[in-house]
């Protein structure tokens, strides 16, 4: 940023999506600066206004410390979500425990005509994912929207630049997010769009003035992220000057490594090698099934492997940095700023990593940017768009899509079945648990398995918000595609093996070459196909989990057309190796993308 334009002070509570309010500011051409809630606000005239957001804790239960500085500042001041309800209880307004949660979507009604709301239709859908709402306003405030369960969620001081939304604008799933984020910079803090600059300029200079007359050594995954890091590096520092390593770790797709090897010889890189490594994950990995402890695990794997490379290689550590291809949300979802709560630990941000950062060690020219960012970068560097627009692959690969149980955690889950009040709907909580973010914070809780048919998608997609949101048992809703009643259902000891990693290697290529058929593929962000330890007869149950987003912050599940489903099921089950199939219909939030 500029030390001579005007910014917007973000003050950052632990929300999954501060870093997506600037961004979402960078897109209008407005500058912004982090502050922790404790300090106070800077004293410059280069200050145009202040956006409190949102975050895990309730101002009721946990609030966290923080300046009141901010509150009484005569900047303009817009709380999001949790600093909405700081400013509503700050001000003498009531706020309250919600009767039930609310992660995803909402409809929200415009009340009163104002600078804030201006261009925004009477009525849109707003992204919600709180526990705690305002339930009275505080004196001289006015109520500018409302949604079905909540009288004030959104609010204005009468005379003051003091405005609190419950809702999220940054993420896109809010319609007009983008306009109401507009209307407070240039409306109400009066500032002008700015011509950002030129991101892989700006890179480039952060890549030369970290490494210097130092080398890099990058760990490449084959996926967007690691490959447009490589060109960026490749293409400031020289081909002599960066080193990349591919780890086959037993835990990708089908014929991946051969497919990433194809990939670089295209783009005509010739200074890497493939480490076979296999063995030694499902070594480490062997009777794991905490999803926590495994993506620490794959991650000390990664350096392992690394750090055996470099000696093999003769790379003198002194001379060499690693590198990773890092964005943003890898951060953010491993707890990554102060009051963030972790989601699940990525494995290019294990303690070790996290240590190297922190000393200036570690080379990640894309750790401040979405996929949506990296994928426009790798367009102007001109790579293919197979690679561009090919669906995400998590960093553990298959080892957060493989859901494991010992035999303890296996019969407790067992002995605690359960139902909901779901009159005349086949249903089951079933015996497995699975992550989610739920009011920014993690959660690992139940799936519940619905047996109803695949035409009633639309109705049971609307069903898994209203579901998660009153149920705290359950973070996910899923539509039984095959196999026979859902009482048959048990969980199953079982861990990471040669067996099942080769049965989800096929399930999910099997998935890949219809949805491809399809003319599907591109049209969605991403397709988790998940193995889970619970059946009857085989002990294996696999769930599909099509997905589409922008950014992966925010998301919804995506309705395939009915054929598509047959024909996936049909084939699926000639492998007669899985007792059920499953549908995942579920958001985030309240899921994760991934399961794991």
């Amino acid at each position: 940023m500029s030390e001579t334009k005007p910014f917007i002070a973000l003050v950052d509570f632990g929300s999954q999506y501060t870093h997506l309010i600037a961004r979402r500011l960078k897109d209008l051409g407005v500058d912004t600066r982090f502050f922790k809630p404790t300090q106070p606000p800077p004293k410059t005239s280069r200050l145009r206004g202040i956006i409190l957001s949102g975050g895990p804790n309730s101002v009721i239960k946990n609030p966290l410390p923080f300046n009141k500085s901010w509150l009484t500042s005569t900047q303009p001041l817009l709380g999001l979500c949790y600093g909405h309800q700081l400013i509503a209880r700050q001000f003498k307004g009531q706020v309250t425990p919600g009767q039930i949660r609310e992660y995803g979507p909402a409809r929200l009604t415009i009340n009163q005509l104002h600078p804030l709301t201006a261009q925004i239709k009477k009525h849109s859908t707003v992204w919600m994912s709180h526990g705690d709402s305002v339930t009275k306003l505080p004196p001289g405030f006015i109520n500018l929207g409302s949604t079905a369960t909540l009288p004030h969620a959104a609010l204005a001081h009468r005379s003051k630049p003091i405005f609190g939304l419950q809702f999220h604008p940054e993420v896109h799933h809010t319609v007009y997010g983008q306009i109401l984020l507009k209307n407070f910079c240039f409306n109400i803090c009066g500032l002008k769009p700015h011509k950002p600059t030129d991101q892989l300029t700006k890179i480039q200079a952060a890549v030369l003035q970290q490494v210097g007359n130092k080398k890099v050594f990058l760990l490449v995954s084959g996926g967007v992220d690691s490959t447009v890091a490589l060109i960026i590096l490749v293409k400031t520092l020289g081909p002599k000057r960066v080193y990349a390593l591919h780890i086959d770790t037993g835990l990708l797709r089908q014929n991946e490594s051969r497919l990433v090897g194809q990939s670089l010889k295209k783009l005509g890189y010739r200074r890497w090698q493939t480490n076979k490594a296999g063995a030694l994950f499902l070594k480490n990995l062997a009777g794991i099934t905490d999803p926590e402890r495994k993506r620490q695990i794959i991650g000390q794997t990664f350096l392992q492997v690394a750090k055996l490379a470099t000696k093999r290689l003769k790379l003198n550590t002194k001379d060499w940095l690693l590198g990773q291809g890092t964005i943003y949300p890898d951060t953010i979802e491993s707890g990554g700023t102060k009051h963030a709560d972790k989601i699940k630990t990525h494995h290019n941000r294990i303690g070790l990593l996290q240590r190297l950062a922190q000393d200036n060690l570690l080379v990640e020219p894309l750790k401040e940017l979405y996929k949506d960012e990296v994928r426009r970068l790798g367009q102007t560097l001109g790579l293919p768009q197979e690679l561009l627009w090919g669906h995400p692959f998590p960093g553990p690969g298959l080892g957060v899509r493989l859901l494991c149980l010992n035999k303890r955690q296996a019969n407790q889950l067992n002995q605690s079945v359960k139902q909901l009040n779901l009159k005349n709907i086949p249903h089951l909580i079933l015996p497995i648990n699975s992550v989610g973010v739920q009011g920014d914070e993690r959660s690992y809780a139940r799936p519940l398995a619905v047996d109803a048919p695949y035409s009633s998608f639309a109705y049971w997609h609307k069903q898994a918000t209203k579901l998660t949101n009153q149920h705290k048992l359950i973070n996910r809703v899923l539509l039984k595609l095959t196999g026979p009643s859902l009482t048959l259902i048990k969980a199953y000891s079982s861990f990471i093996t040669k067996q099942r990693i080769k049965l989800l290697q096929q399930c999910d290529a099997l998935v890949t070459q219809e949805l491809k058929a399809a003319g599907l593929y591109y049209k969605i962000w991403q397709c988790p196909v998940v193995l889970i330890p619970i059946g009857f007869r085989h002990q294996e149950s696999l769930v599909i989990r099509p997905f589409t987003s922008r950014e992966a912050m925010t998301g919804q599940a995506y309705h395939l057309p009915e054929p598509v489903i047959k024909t996936l099921a049909k084939r699926l089950t000639k492998l007669k190796k899985l007792d059920y199939i499953f549908y995942d219909l579920t958001d985030k939030p309240p899921g994760t993308v991934e399961w794991e």
